[in-house]
């Protein structure tokens, strides 16, 4: 006597017919299409969970870039003189310093211009 794997196999297909509800075209409807779309779905998920941290910084880092140019100096000299002011802000947080509250970015950059030209 053979086994038959209907049940599983069905199983098995209906988990990735599930997962790719919503795709355009036969890539929601079609096993085999729908199994390399989810494939390739999940490798861009697992590429781009991390590429997001990049893209954070980058505009946190251009949005302190646009605020510090407004007090004369550049970012590279902002981050410079922060670490010889020993300010430990991280960029995060100084990015919505600068953008939710202004009259607190005065304040760190009263303490860098200090240690500016110094």
């Amino acid at each position: 006597m053979r086994v038959k794997g209907s049940v599983a196999t069905r199983k098995r297909r209906k988990k990735i017919l599930t997962l790719a509800k919503g795709y355009v075209g036969s890539k929601h409807a079609l096993f085999r299409v729908a199994n390399e779309q989810m494939l390739h779905s999940l490798s861009y998920a697992y590429r781009d969970r991390r590429n997001r941290k990049r893209d954070f910084r980058v505009l946190w880092i251009k949005r302190l870039n646009a605020m510090v140019r407004t007090y004369g100096i550049n970012y590279s000299q902002f981050i410079f003189a922060m670490h010889k002011a020993n300010l430990q802000i991280n960029r995060k947080i100084l990015a919505s310093i600068a953008v939710e509250n202004p009259q607190s970015f005065d304040l760190v950059m009263e303490v860098v211009k200090k240690h500016l030209k110094t």
